[in-house]
């Protein structure tokens, strides 16, 4: 997907640093997308910040294709193959639609910035319009987990519901956290045989499977990234929200303080459902992915 010269030149756009790494890295996510359910299509959703790519997956059932769809929203220097774990128990059960969010490594297009929340929230509202989707469980895990924190607060109309997984948006990113993704970074270049170890200790599932591996390796390569660390909510803002909210923490997560935060985030949203996924940090979605769906799910039947 060629981009123009104009896309190029804005400072604060994401980009491909080429044509030819680009390629390498849409073939390792396809290697990634081929671990989950299969796709019953692809399509492209123009809005006012660039075209944006949408996996959709569905279940077989014609009961299950009329109940309200979920729509992913991955993680910073990510894509939608990321939700591998995911979507053949969540599409069993309902539609599914995966979003390539514009600025992070994808199919989708960036043509201008949208890292101000009131623009993010536009986008995203913009996008589900384009689908022609009305209603919807919003789940969102890391960066992605701010964008729908950020959609409940400013854009909530098409939100049955919100899960967020180890979120972004709820406290200021740490140090900690950032030494993590360099630590993990680096970790990706060990030898095969301690990669096993150093995936237990720096809580990194990416480590483990090569697919994976290969496409978060060839995202940093690729694509540069355009966008300052969102800024988290006020309690203000978070005591605002009235769309059903679920809290997904891994007890040893790095980006915020799981403890601090399911103590926290009931108390200030009313009837949000906080809980901790012992033995995980920040992708409790990819190594617990079974009881992660079996807890969305029933969380959304419980929304709807």
């Amino acid at each position: 997907m060629p981009e123009t010269a104009a896309v190029r030149t804005q400072a604060d756009v994401g980009r491909y640093v080429s044509d030819v790494l680009r390629d390498r890295y849409f073939a390792a996510c396809d290697a990634v997308y081929a671990l989950g359910a299969a796709a019953l299509g692809e399509e492209d959703v123009e809005t006012s910040f660039g075209t944006t790519h949408v996996y959709r997956y569905g279940p077989t059932d014609p009961a299950a294709r009329r109940r309200t769809p979920i729509v992913l929203v991955h993680g910073a220097g990510s894509c939608s193959a990321m939700w591998y774990p995911n979507t053949p128990a969540l599409s069993a059960e309902r539609p599914v639609y995966a979003i390539d969010t514009p600025g992070d490594p994808g199919r989708s297009v960036q043509r201008a910035p949208l890292h101000q929340p009131e623009h993010a929230a536009q986008w995203l509202d913009e996008t589900l319009a384009g689908l022609g989707l009305d209603r919807v469980h919003l789940v969102g895990s890391s960066y992605g987990g701010w964008l729908a924190l950020n959609q409940a607060h400013r854009r909530p109309g098409r939100l049955a519901s919100v899960t967020l997984l180890d979120p972004g948006g709820l406290e200021k990113v740490g140090l900690r956290f950032f030494v993590w993704i360099f630590a993990s970074l680096f970790a990706t270049f060990a030898p095969k045989a301690l990669r096993p170890r150093l995936a237990a200790w720096l809580e990194q599932p990416v480590l483990v499977v090569p697919e994976l591996r290969t496409m978060i390796r060839l995202g940093v390569r690729a694509y540069r990234i355009r966008r300052p660390a969102p800024l988290p909510l006020s309690e203000t803002e978070l005591s605002g929200i009235r769309t059903p909210l679920s809290l997904v923490l891994g007890k040893r997560s790095l980006l915020v303080h799981p403890q601090r935060q399911v103590e926290r985030v009931p108390r200030l949203i009313p009837g949000a459902r906080a809980e901790i996924i012992a033995h995980t940090g920040h992708g409790p979605q990819i190594d617990h992915a079974e009881e992660v769906n079996r807890r969305m799910l029933s969380f959304m039947d419980s929304a709807d």
